[in-house]
């Protein structure tokens, strides 16, 4: 019946979302940039005795990627 007819997924790895996935996109950019770069300053830190230093350096570095991988990934409209 025409009632019992999933639809068929649309995405493939080189689609770009729209609307609320792209908002959603680029917060996951962001915040995981900043987890990931903040954890390996932090790391650093732990290691080279520096008093959290490397860890706000670490930070900083993540948001900067966050906002470059932004830029490049939906920045551009096709």
């Amino acid at each position: 019946m025409a009632g019992d007819q999933n639809p068929r997924p649309s995405g493939g790895p080189d689609d770009i979302p729209t609307g609320a996935g792209q908002g959603w996109t680029a917060l996951s950019y962001l915040i995981g940039g900043m987890l990931v770069w903040g954890c390996i300053g932090w790391l650093v830190d732990q290691w080279l005795d520096t008093g959290g230093i490397a860890t706000g350096i670490g930070v900083v570095l993540g948001m900067a990627g966050g906002i470059i991988l932004v830029v490049r990934r939906l920045g551009t409209p096709t």
